[in-house]
């Protein structure tokens, strides 16, 4: 399985996690030429050279509008303040709307239109894209105490964040790991000066995306780990903890601006990790007091959200009453998705989960042009077996066009 491990022992920014990510493309001045032709309005890439504690790496340097910005993450306009990263690479100012003067703000909505609207990225990189950035969004407005709506970015900082969070979408798009994975987050510790106050580290938005994630303060004194690093990671990383079992093909190394005893970069390792099958989340919750037809709305659903297989079985509850026991089977990173389902969509108070490794045959479709129409055939091979099946919904439409049964409609087809 192709797994994708980052190691967070120094946290996490933007520019690290795009900087690591790019070197471990064959041929990271292509993607840069690719990234800097967008149309990411005044942003340019620029990959530099960078050593750290003797470890050399990459630091993605972005300029708008010609000069390098460290606006990389975002506060509402309404409760400014200026706040240093001690990154080195993500100091940024953010003060009362009447105080920027010509300075303008861009809402989640303004984001949306950039991205969406002028932006040359796939589809999926664009949902990325708005995800992240939702993150980020839901954090402020938590911690502010103001709707998502009235959520506010200020304008230089907001392209150099679309800029990092563009990039680094991007290229896990190109990367394509079928797993990404992580260390437990290094936030660093002690306290940010802000314009209004002494804040703790990490920062509250920070500490609110990074819930439910496996963090730890360390000796630093200094925030490792910005509102966008944190965002990322946690739309990306399936989950947090040791480097797992992996053959190992490429490393790169992200470096932030800052020096600290410890190399201050992200390290990103891309191979090879298992002995065969992929991991799955099995998650399972006990209902007896939802109709039939509920439940299988709420089967639907879980499909949408991601769902490999989704299935009741009869089940006896407690005080004799009859139930089922829902699961649904997913990939790791769709459990997020859904598990929100399971709970939103039916009456369950808990959700079990177990982490298993499931193995599956090779599978192709091949559309047949028969004398009936097209027929979907479905192949599939491997573990020494074959299978050749036909697509059931072809079959039907043949059956009931010919007035026939529907074993009769394959053999048609197999010898047609």
């Amino acid at each position: 399985m192709k797994t994708l491990y980052l190691d967070l022992s120094m946290g996490a920014a933007g520019d690290m996690l795009a900087a690591a990510l790019l070197e471990l493309l064959p041929d990271p001045d292509s993607f840069l030429a690719e990234l800097n032709g967008l149309g990411i309005p005044g942003v340019r890439y620029q990959r530099e050279r960078a050593v750290k504690c003797g470890v050399t790496g990459t630091h993605l340097a972005v300029t708008v509008d010609g000069e390098e910005e460290h606006s990389h993450d975002h506060h509402p306009h309404d409760h400014g303040h200026e706040h240093h990263h001690d990154q080195g690479t993500h100091d940024h100012e953010h003060r009362l709307g009447h105080e920027h003067g010509s300075h303008h703000h861009s809402g989640i909505h303004d984001i949306e239109h950039i991205v969406r609207d002028h932006l040359a990225l796939p589809s999926k990189v664009k949902d990325d894209v708005m995800a992240v950035y939702a993150l980020i969004a839901q954090a402020e407005s938590h911690v502010h105490g103001a709707p998502v709506t009235e959520i506010h970015f200020h304008e230089v900082g907001t392209m150099d964040a679309v800029a990092d969070i563009t990039a680094v979408c991007l290229l896990m798009d190109r990367l394509a790991p079928d797993l990404v994975t992580a260390s437990p987050v290094h936030v660093g510790n002690g306290q940010v000066r802000c314009a209004h106050g002494i804040l703790p580290v990490p920062a509250p938005a920070t500490a609110h995306i990074l819930r439910d994630v496996p963090i730890y303060g360390g000796q630093i004194q200094g925030e490792l780990c910005t509102p966008t690093g944190a965002a990322l990671l946690k739309h990306f990383a399936a989950q947090f903890g040791p480097m797992p079992l992996m053959r190992t093909q490429a490393v790169g190394y992200g470096c932030g601006k800052k020096d600290f005893e410890a190399a201050n970069c992200v390290r990103a390792m891309l191979g090879e990790a298992g002995d065969g099958g992929d991991q799955v989340a099995v998650l399972s919750c006990n209902l007896d007091d939802m109709t039939a037809e509920a439940l299988g709305f709420a089967v639907e659903r879980l499909f949408e959200a991601g769902a490999l297989d989704a299935y009741t079985v009869p089940a006896g509850m407690k005080k004799s009453r009859p139930g089922v026991l829902l699961q649904a089977i997913c990939r790791i990173q769709d459990r997020q998705a859904v598990t929100e389902a399971l709970f939103r969509h039916t009456t369950t108070l808990g959700i079990r989960e177990i982490i298993s490794r499931r193995y599956v045959l090779e599978r192709s479709v091949q559309a047949l042009d028969t004398p009936w129409g097209p027929v979907r055939r479905k192949e599939s091979s491997g573990y020494g077996v074959s299978r050749i099946k036909y697509e059931y919904e072809d079959l039907a439409r043949i059956a009931r066009e010919q007035k026939i049964s529907l074993e009769q409609a394959r053999r048609l087809v197999e010898g047609g």
